[in-house]
């Protein structure tokens, strides 16, 4: 279960990533890196958002979905 959007935590992280589903494996890089770039700057609004312990703080980890992708207009 994702977690929720969590300022103290937000303000912590120090790296993030993100998951592809299968769905988007002929995706192209560049496409991907773009989609990552939107996702992760309103990462309150990603529908499946955890966040990792780390010795220096937190990774955000955003998994992509369909929600995600019409909520930054990538089709």
């Amino acid at each position: 279960m994702p977690n929720a959007f969590d300022p103290y935590r937000e303000a912590l992280v120090v790296e993030w990533h993100t998951n592809w589903p299968d769905t988007y494996e002929d995706w192209s890089a560049a496409d991907k890196a773009r989609v990552e770039s939107l996702l992760h700057t309103s990462p309150a609004e990603a529908a499946d958002l955890d966040y990792l312990r780390q010795h220096s703080g937190f990774a955000r980890v955003i998994t992509v979905t369909p929600d995600d992708v019409d909520r930054v207009s990538v089709a």
